[in-house]
């Protein structure tokens, strides 16, 4: 009697645990799915503008070193044209703005490694760039001319760089102009490419170079801080619209820059921070 009870009560007790190990099992793999849909999910909920906001700061990669439009002032802040629309754009998104400042050619791979959210630091809006990045509506216009020493009167125009050695940033939208328009029109000339424009503006004046090719809202504080003996001649060889860069498929974000931009142009702001630096009027 007692064996017999003992035998059906161990019977019942396997049976048991059998049960709650199927059911536990089934749980925690419909768990680890709901987790991994709901994470899914969330990633998608949670586009980079909203993570921006949650995080309550934009970080915005500029160059630091390209007056007037974003430098170290006597302070060591970043100051500028670009600084104070980075500036203007994170306020109205309703976070801080974190400046990182690099070299102009590490700024895109940054912004590709997630270091950084945006690039607001004078980047050309071009078909090659947009082919990895997103871009707000333009926030400037530039016009590039030819610069030269002061007592240089032999270059005025593209076709007299034959022969001659041009400077420009590296991995600028400038260089790329030179390497794929101007070359083959023009024929053989050297190319020297420079990680700021002060460097290539020295070299310059130095005669270390022939001449580059800059817009001229850069020319006159660098002139004026360096005491350098060069010029701009010649019309404008192009013009350049200046975008701020994003990570590809980000409309959300893209979205908010733009009505921040708009914005600012529909209430004065943009046109009083233009002036600020450049002393008259955006062009309409």
């Amino acid at each position: 009697m007692n064996k017999t009870y003992g035998s059906k009560t161990r019977k019942g007790w396997s049976l048991t645990a059998i049960l709650l190990m199927t059911v536990l099992v089934l749980s925690a793999c419909g768990s680890k799915a709901a987790t991994d849909n709901g994470g899914t999910n969330g990633a998608q909920a949670s586009n980079e503008l909203e993570q921006i906001k949650s995080a309550g700061v934009i970080k915005v990669g500029m160059m630091g070193t390209y007056a007037p439009y974003n430098f170290l002032n006597d302070k060591k802040e970043m100051d500028g044209y670009d600084a104070d629309i980075a500036r203007e754009v994170a306020k109205r998104l309703g976070v801080k703005v974190e400046f990182v400042s690099q070299e102009f050619s590490g700024l895109t791979p940054s912004l590709q490694a997630k270091k950084l959210d945006a690039i607001i630091s004078q980047m050309t809006i071009t078909d090659d760039r947009k082919k990895v990045l997103d871009f707000s509506d333009p926030y400037i216009t530039n016009q590039v001319k030819i610069i030269v020493k002061e007592d240089n009167n032999d270059i005025t125009k593209l076709e007299d760089f034959k022969g001659k050695t041009i400077g420009v940033g590296l991995g600028t939208n400038d260089e790329s102009y030179l390497r794929n328009e101007v070359l083959p029109k023009v024929g053989d000339f050297t190319i020297k490419t420079y990680d700021d424009v002060i460097s290539s503006l020295k070299d310059l004046n130095a005669g270390r170079i022939d001449a580059t090719i800059n817009n001229m809202y850069a020319l006159k504080p660098i002139v004026d801080a360096n005491g350098l003996n060069i010029k701009a001649v010649g019309e404008a060889i192009k013009s350049d619209q200046a975008g701020i860069a994003v990570r590809k498929d980000n409309p959300e974000l893209v979205a908010a820059l733009n009505d921040a931009l708009k914005g600012m142009k529909e209430d004065g702001t943009y046109n009083t921070i233009f002036k600020k630096w450049f002393g008259e009027e955006p062009a309409q």
